[in-house]
């Protein structure tokens, strides 16, 4: 699968992220066991989802290591994101 990826070593609780993306496509906000499930193609659990409209918000739940993925869901084409911490 392809996607675009954005790590962050440490975040704390209630920091938000803000994703801009230049077309529709799935923002997911993934602590470190289920990244490494997404990135293997396993089950796993996330955070956020199919994102129409940008800016889109992200909120971390829990202090750790997070990841922001980005995919067109299986869909061909390319995107363009911009990920930032607030």
């Amino acid at each position: 699968m392809n996607y675009l990826h954005y790590e962050y070593p440490y975040l704390n609780v209630g920091t938000r992220i803000e994703v801009k993306l230049d077309k529709q496509a799935n923002a997911r906000l993934l602590d470190e066991s289920n990244f490494r499930n997404y990135h293997n193609g396993r089950q796993y659990n996330f955070y956020g989802g199919l994102v129409t409209v940008t800016p889109f918000y992200l909120t971390v739940p829990f202090n750790g290591k997070w990841h922001v993925a980005i995919d067109l869901g299986g869909q061909g084409g390319t995107i363009n994101a911009e990920v930032k911490v607030l």
